[in-house]
């Protein structure tokens, strides 16, 4: 089975990188995106979700944020902000945040909330729990 190499690249650097991935499968802003050796070229932006890659038979999972993912036939480099391991995930600090998110939007109607922020804010905690699920 032909293989393509995956990078995951944040403003500090690879998070991962793999060079013998059998599918890489990422959430596109038109939906999900399954990516094998031979993909068409392509540029794609992301939302917030997961990157699953599946090695060896086996499935890693990735959280990010949003993004862009360069597509080429032997190679995929995701760019986003942030990225991270199932199993390297603080479910305590993702509940946190995600109740944080969820008080603020309680009170954007009264006081000058920024609700676009708190709704991303909110989204990448909901992210952040539901991959590390995948622990």
């Amino acid at each position: 089975m032909s293989t393509i190499a995956l990078d995951v690249v944040t403003p500090n650097g690879s998070v991962f990188k793999e060079e013998n991935c059998e599918i890489i499968i990422l959430q596109a802003k038109q939906g999900e995106l399954g990516v094998m050796a031979g993909h068409i070229p392509t540029v794609t932006p992301l939302k917030i979700g997961s990157v699953r890659v599946k090695i060896n038979g086996e499935y890693e999972y990735l959280a990010v944020t949003e993004g862009f993912a360069e597509v080429r036939p032997d190679r995929v480099t995701v760019l986003v902000q942030a990225g991270e391991f199932s199993d390297e995930i603080d479910t305590d600090r993702a509940r946190a945040a995600k109740e944080r998110a969820e008080e603020l939007l309680k009170e954007s109607e009264a006081e000058h909330i920024d609700e676009v922020r708190a709704h991303l804010a909110l989204e990448r905690a909901t992210n952040r729990l539901k991959v590390a699920q995948y622990n």
